[in-house]
């Protein structure tokens, strides 16, 4: 989570919201994403998705079975479709979205009956330092 914390500081020097996202499996980093949707011009370059599509591309494969996904926010709707697709077995993140999160607030996508896919969860991880970037960040805008 803390190399996740270091990307998403990496969003934000490029004025994007501070969120950073790391894959591993088997123990080794597989790929590593941070929002990038301005510098980008692309609405779905969340981290979250951006570090998916490194981690196919690094296991030439789309299904990213037994990986977890480390993230510093709860991620939204679309991020978890893709992380449920993509068969991540475990997802950790960092501070909670009560408005926009997909795991346990405003969806709870990790339980919907329709999804043919579970993935186990755990948040609050190193919760104030995520937090603390995002509050910092949008304080800053204002």
């Amino acid at each position: 989570m803390r190399y996740a914390i270091r990307l998403a500081q990496r969003a934000q020097a490029q004025g994007e919201v501070p969120v950073g996202a790391v894959i591993v499996k088997d123990d080794l980093c597989i790929a590593e994403g941070w929002n990038s949707p301005i510098a980008l011009h692309d609405p779905t370059a969340h981290a979250e998705i951006l570090a998916l599509r490194a981690a196919g591309s690094s296991l030439t494969n789309y299904r990213l079975l037994e990986a977890t996904l480390y993230v510093t926010l709860e991620p939204c709707v679309m991020c978890m479709g893709a992380i449920s697709h993509a068969r991540i077995n475990r997802l950790v993140f960092g501070a909670f979205d009560p408005k926009r999160g997909a795991v346990c607030h405003a969806l709870k996508l990790t339980d919907a009956a329709f999804l043919n896919h579970r993935v186990s969860w755990e948040g609050g991880i190193l919760e104030a330092q995520c937090s603390e970037l995002l509050r910092d960040f949008f304080r800053a805008r204002r």
